[in-house]
């Protein structure tokens, strides 16, 4: 297996732990301080030990100020290190495949050997705002396995004689290291697949690629969709056997009762974006005072079901029983708090409880 997918554990945890990133902005803060959180905590997650830092693409959200990751990315890039920096992920459907070999072949220049490409086929958004994105493009998420091949060839530039692409090569990328004097890379960005139910699952088995399964906001698909991974697996040259990550909200603090409070804060704005009314991330405050109606009780009841929370020791035994039940072979994790320093002492504090 390649040392690009598989991960190195943090102290004495059971699985790889690393960083999911939505830059989230909170009430009475700016895109650019939720942006200079998400360089901080990327900064924080090397330091300690986390292996991978993924940003996710969202659109048309006020809350979420993570639309453009190549962008983040690049940015992140010029203030780390070591720790490997990816999508969680790019909705390639919204996206033709040579723009995000292009965007992630310079990522992969910039950074050499620290690049994940992780795929998603979900639009990130709502549908008018999809519309938007693709401009009366028709290839939408049927035609994901197409659009993930193209993009795999232009990737590794590959594309047969005949085929009408085969002309055209994606740059930064393989075709250098063949012209006179060119020096080919010895990296290419491993690709992800990403999923909230069986379809990628399967297609990532069948393709023998690594998995990332949204166990943050689909826990109820989360061990059907990994079994589904496993029984359609086949090795390849990326892999010999199944490698899949799970994503879990985890939210830790010195009080436990801040941790809960920061997690009300992220029920709230569960249900302000599934009413269609998404906005700022609110403050803990805000959600204590927010007169809930029954049905929005039920949103946040079944969102605070699915957060680990607590005294950081809580937490570590709640993602160790997550890496048990899941058989993950690494946990990414989502601090979908408000603010900055919440959210930085949370991972701060999650390490630290593996340290000991």
């Amino acid at each position: 297996m390649s040392d690009a997918i598989r991960g190195r554990s943090l102290g004495s945890a059971p699985v790889p732990l690393s960083v999911l990133d939505l830059a989230t902005v909170g009430s009475g803060r700016t895109a650019t301080q939720a942006l200079g959180t998400t360089v901080e905590l990327a900064r924080l997650a090397e330091r300690v030990g986390y292996h991978r830092f993924w940003v996710a693409e969202h659109h048309s959200m006020p809350g979420v100020a993570s639309s453009a990751p190549a962008v983040i990315l690049a940015h992140l890039a010029a203030h780390t290190e070591r720790i490997r920096l990816g999508s969680g992920g790019v909705m390639l459907p919204n996206h033709p495949p040579l723009v995000i070999a292009e965007q992630f072949g310079t990522l992969e220049a910039m950074a050499p050997g620290r690049v994940d490409l992780g795929l998603g086929r979900a639009p990130g958004t709502d549908q008018a705002t999809a519309a938007a994105l693709r401009r009366g493009r028709t290839d939408g998420a049927d035609q994901f396995p197409e659009q993930l091949a193209e993009l795999v060839r232009f990737l590794d530039d590959d594309f047969p004689p005949e085929h009408p692409y085969s002309r055209i090569h994606a740059v930064p990328g393989p075709v250098q290291g063949r012209v006179p004097g060119g020096v080919q890379s010895d990296h290419r960005p491993p690709v992800w697949l990403l999923g909230s139910s069986g379809f990628s699952a399967q297609l990532a088995g069948r393709l023998g690629l690594p998995f990332a399964f949204a166990h943050h906001f689909s826990s109820a698909h989360t061990l059907p969709a990994l079994q589904l991974y496993r029984q359609s697996f086949r090795p390849s040259e990326v892999l010999s056997e199944p490698y899949a990550i799970v994503t879990a909200n985890a939210l830790a603090a010195d009080d436990p009762r801040d941790a809960y409070r920061q997690a009300l804060a992220g029920g709230l704005s569960m249900v302000r974006l599934r009413t269609g009314r998404p906005g700022l991330v609110p403050t803990p405050q805000e959600a204590e005072a927010y007169p809930c109606s029954e049905p929005e009780r039920a949103v946040v009841e079944e969102y605070l079901s699915n957060v680990i929370h607590g005294a950081p020791e809580t937490v570590r035994d709640g993602l160790d029983e997550l890496a048990k039940l899941t058989g993950a072979d690494e946990l990414m994790l989502s601090a979908m708090g408000q603010g900055h320093d919440a959210r930085l002492r949370s991972y701060e504090l999650i390490a630290g409880a593996y340290a000991q």
